[in-house]
């Protein structure tokens, strides 16, 4: 993973780009990130990386004492989010505070995301199925249908569409632009929508599946 900056999906807007045209961004609270640890392949870590933190304005009494210990080491006393990321080529120190400064406009970002969770949902909403007819007594209106087979192999084929757990998953959105950057107030617009609800933590990365222009 190369650069990565933690941030929270504020929500959705328009605004105006280059060229006078409305666009439909999502607007991001990114960092400030501080640099709570620099691990190396020669230490006892044994890989490199780079770990961050979010939400420095979190109160120290909601971190655990642990937490609290590893984050004194980095003049750091309470956040909200931690992650990590393998260095392409970023120099950093530890307590530094990585900011949107780190991207420009028109850069290309993958954005990962919680999805929305929906609880447990029939086929009709998890899957877009169309439903059975609603008459003559049917009492199959929502149903997903057949499953099985009475005979060979007698079992429901894996991966068939049914009812079950809906959202609340890790997703990736890949290849967004960044239509504009506010460095005054950490906010970066990502062209289009990310997973998520409002106020959901995202994390934003430089793509790594561009494809070049010939």
């Amino acid at each position: 993973m190369s650069l990565t900056l933690i941030g929270k999906k504020i929500g959705m807007t328009q605004v105006y780009d280059g060229e006078n045209r409305l666009v439909p961004v999502t607007v991001v609270q990114a960092g400030p990130c501080p640099v709570l640890q620099i691990k190396t392949a020669d230490g006892k870590d044994g890989y490199d990386a780079i770990q961050i933190g979010f939400g420095v304005d979190q109160k120290a009494h909601r971190v655990s004492k642990p937490i609290k210990g590893h984050l004194k080491k980095a003049g750091v006393e309470a956040v909200t989010d931690i992650c990590e990321f393998i260095p392409d080529g970023e120099e950093v120190s530890l307590g530094d505070a990585l900011t949107v400064t780190r991207f420009e406009e028109g850069q290309k970002v993958d954005v990962i995301g919680t999805t929305k969770g929906h609880g447990f949902q029939g086929v009709m909403k998890r899957h877009g199925f169309a439903g059975s007819p609603a008459s003559h007594g049917s009492m199959m209106h929502r149903r997903g249908g057949s499953y099985g087979m009475c005979q060979w192999p007698g079992e429901v084929i894996k991966g068939k569409k049914m009812p079950g757990h809906m959202g609340n998953a890790r997703r990736t959105t890949q290849n967004l632009d960044i239509v504009r950057i506010i460095e005054d107030q950490n906010l970066i617009l990502i062209r289009g929508s990310v997973h998520g609800p409002k106020g959901g933590t995202v994390f934003i990365r430089k793509a790594i599946k561009t494809k070049k222009q010939k």
